[in-house]
């Protein structure tokens, strides 16, 4: 029996997936989590895995939780579940010990498939994920790392080099390293053109 923690602030979301699982013989939701908080709290036992959403109302968002529940012991599986496939996303989640990673317009069928995958320690992604990964590679030296990626969406959010020194625990030199390289990669010369290039490229998400 594969048992269940489904990680999400949309009710009716958690509503749907726990209708859909009671359906099969081998699954049984044990719990939900409105918050990441909450996920982590309620993923430290008796779950096998957890299905867990990025964007949370606030506190702790998925990747953090998918971190620090992927960081105890006899840790469940997690395989994100969402509506964000950016490549800071997906970098994100899978760096953080994710084994899966599903967009919520995937059929039935397929989540059903993939939860079985990612609970008996396979990976399990999308289809589109999986080209996004694969273009990755093949393009490595035009994408944006992880921690680039992370920048960037800062700098879409308007914040200063000061303050994304702060947030990310970097020095303000080290900012402008990231951002250098990026206007590189991106062949742009400005923050606005580096983060609607990005946008466009699918590297951080579309406001």
């Amino acid at each position: 029996m594969i048992r269940l923690l489904i990680a999400d602030d949309h009710p009716v979301v958690r509503a749907g997936l726990r209708a859909l699982f009671d359906t099969e013989d081998d699954m049984q939701v044990v719990g939900e989590a409105a918050t990441g908080d909450e996920a982590v709290a309620r993923a430290a036992a008796g779950v096998d895995l957890v299905l867990m959403d990025l964007q949370f109302g606030g506190g702790v968002q998925g990747v953090e939780a998918t971190r620090r529940i992927r960081s105890g012991d006899d840790a469940p599986r997690v395989l994100v579940l969402t509506n964000y496939d950016t490549d800071a996303d997906i970098l994100g989640a899978v760096e953080a010990g994710a084994a899966g990673y599903l967009l919520k317009d995937a059929p039935p069928a397929e989540l059903i498939t993939a939860v079985r995958a990612a609970a008996a320690g396979e990976t399990a992604l999308a289809p589109s994920v999986a080209g996004r990964l694969a273009a990755r590679k093949d393009a490595a030296s035009e994408s944006l790392s992880l921690r680039e990626a992370e920048v960037l969406e800062l700098v879409a959010d308007g914040l200063s080099n000061r303050q994304i020194s702060k947030q990310l625990f970097l020095s303000e030199a080290t900012v402008k390293s990231h951002l250098v390289h990026i206007f590189t990669k991106l062949g742009v010369s400005s923050r606005t053109q580096a983060v609607a290039a990005a946008r466009e490229k699918g590297f951080i998400r579309a406001q």
